[in-house]
């Protein structure tokens, strides 16, 4: 009965959606879709070389602390971060997880302390599988990106016959890909041996609208990651002077200028643990781990992220060791976007002129506090789409937004863009198409005889149409939703060891990746159906909610998680992390595992 019920209620709120859905008027879809537009943040996957070479070119391991600070650095809710580590093949890799907690970005962190190295380096490996993450993972609301950490240098496998020409072609049409998908990579290359293929990032950087950088050292971490937030997400970057470290604390001052920050990144490096301590603009202690304020420290950097600041000076007190360096540098996000005033919908021609004007919104209001535009510059940014030449003019600023006339150069087309910026911040409206080809526009509209005006409206027809397709909706979602439990996905990868229970020895683990199978599989096929361990046929996965996986023993029995022992007739959960143990009676043998998303 409870089922019935469920069904009816399913069914019920599905003739109701296909109802609101015809009837509502379209005119609330755009604004929808605008709200939706608002949630936008960041998708990104980090793509790290862990291949040997890296002992030399990346001796400190910033590529791990640059990781971290990139993940430290987001907003503490709403972007998506994937994470691969490459050789000549995936060594290891976690799906894309939106951040919702500092839980989810110490389960990141602690993923990037643990990778390893191994042989061999392939770069087309690494950039093609963060390619295929985002295109499979990513919101599609968010803006994705990709940032590389490696040195450049490939190194092939001779017994696999791989050449670099071969390497070549994936690169170009991982790159080709990125492109038509709006996928920016930016490279950070690590250059501690002097061995940097540099060229060969910059062009990778390049071509996919990014920007490349080179470091051998921790403390250019917070400008170097600063500049890619800068150029991706369009804010500005603050540099504060440096502090050598007395041993004593020493106070800066870090001025938050106006109620619009939403967050504030303070970036510490240090090679030595450093004290740090906070108080707000009235003078107040700062707990910094807090709604206010959180800490983040790894061995090379303390972060201190400010959460909707106080308007005004905060001090903020650093005590580090007798003569060291301490680099600190700010990176603002604001809740603000920059609209254009909506110009008129027309083809133009060569010397016509089209007034502009933008101001500044919050939360889709015009700013209130025109203090903020005291000392911005604005910028109209002209690209010609026919030739792809690109001209900037200076606008001007009236005290409450900007203004400005563009006079069509020629019959072409042109996409305009506008840029304000001042020293802490940095927006770009959305762009606007001018067409001056020569296609005339139609401003017509269709119209209608009178004979047909004085029509009734053909009510019955119309209502026939809707119930049919309301019960051709419920079907189809009845059905959808069956076909979607049977050929669902699964995320993630498991390591998988194998013990011998004779000798007590281990096989090397072996990193499976789950992207392949569909609806469900057995354990044995994971071991590459190796026939002394058929028994493990028993053993069934399938897709559980929250990319969770459940594993079922068919044949009735326990295992091992977590090092209790667990009734597997019935099936049990995996989440990330969890550990398993299956002992096999036949094989003498005993199936290790690991799940990882």
């Amino acid at each position: 009965m409870l089922r019935t019920r469920k069904i009816r209620w399913l069914s019920g709120t599905m003739v109701l959606l296909a109802i609101l859905t015809l009837l509502l008027p379209q005119a609330l879809l755009p604004q929808a879709a605008a709200a939706q537009a608002q949630t936008s943040g960041i998708d990104a996957v980090l793509v790290a070389d862990v291949s040997n070479s890296m002992n030399t070119s990346d001796r400190d391991k910033i590529s791990n602390e640059a990781m971290k600070l990139f993940i430290d650095m987001l907003p503490v809710q709403g972007d998506k971060v994937g994470i691969v580590a490459y050789t000549d093949q995936v060594e290891r890799e976690k799906a894309m997880l939106e951040i919702q907690s500092d839980a989810d970005k110490s389960s990141l962190k602690d993923f990037i302390d643990q990778l390893g190295r191994g042989p061999y380096t392939d770069v087309s490996v690494g950039v093609a599988e963060a390619v295929n993450i985002l295109n499979h993972g990513a919101d599609p609301s968010h803006s994705p990106m990709i940032v590389l950490l490696a040195d450049g240098n490939n190194d092939f496998n001779k017994t696999k016959g791989r050449t670099q020409a071969q390497s070549d072609a994936d690169l170009a049409k991982a790159v080709k890909e990125a492109q038509d998908q709006g996928i920016p990579v930016y490279t950070i290359g690590l250059n501690a041996d002097g061995k940097l293929n540099k060229d060969a990032l910059a062009d990778l950087a390049q071509q996919t609208g990014g920007k490349s950088f080179i470091t051998d050292t921790p403390d250019d971490l917070p400008q170097i990651l600063s500049e890619i937030f800068a150029d991706h997400a369009k804010l500005n970057v603050v540099k504060l002077p440096s502090v050598t470290g007395n041993g004593s604390y020493q106070e800066v001052t870090v001025n938050v200028p106006n109620d619009s920050v939403l967050e504030a990144n303070i970036s510490i490096m240090s090679s030595k643990p450093v004290e740090v301590q906070l108080t707000d603009p009235s003078g107040q202690a700062v707990d910094l781990n807090s709604d206010a304020a959180k800490l983040s420290t790894s061995k090379s950097y303390s972060l201190v992220k400010l959460l909707k600041p106080q308007e005004g000076d905060w001090k903020l007190r650093v005590k580090g060791a007798p003569k060291d360096s301490i680099d600190i540098n700010l990176l603002f996000n604001y809740d603000l976007q920059l609209v254009v005033d909506p110009i008129k919908t027309k083809s133009y021609t060569k010397g016509d002129k089209v007034d502009l004007a933008a101001k500044l919104e919050n939360g889709g209001q015009p700013l209130q506090d025109n203090d903020l535009y005291t000392d911005m510059k604005a910028t109209l940014v002209v690209k010609d789409v026919d030739t792809g030449k690109s001209e900037e003019q200076p606008l001007e600023n009236t005290g409450s937004g900007f203004a400005g006339t563009f006079e069509v150069p020629d019959n072409h087309n042109y996409e305009l863009i506008i840029r304000a910026e001042e020293d802490s911040f940095y927006r770009e409206s959305a762009p606007i198409t001018i067409n001056a080809s020569g296609a005339a526009g139609s401003g017509s509209q269709p119209t209608t005889s009178g004979g047909e005006q004085d029509k009734p409206f053909p009510w019955l027809p119309v209502i026939l149409g809707v119930i049919a397709l309301i019960v051709v909706g419920v079907a189809a979602w009845f059905l959808m939703g069956w076909l979607k439990r049977k050929n669902r996905g699964f995320v993630g990868q498991m390591i998988v060891e194998i013990r011998d229970e004779n000798t007590g020895d281990k096989s090397y683990p072996q990193y499976k990746k789950l992207v392949s199978f569909r609806g469900r599989f057995h354990l044995h096929q994971l071991l590459q159906l190796d026939p002394e361990l058929k028994e493990t046929e028993k053993y069934v996965f399938t897709p559980s909610n929250g990319d969770r996986i459940i594993i079922r023993n068919t044949a009735g029995g326990t295992l091992e998680k977590s090092g209790r022992a667990v009734d597997a007739s019935s099936g049990v959960e995996l989440k990330n992390g969890d550990r398993l143990s299956i002992p096999l009676q036949q094989a003498d043998k005993t199936i290790l595992i690991e799940y990882l998303v």
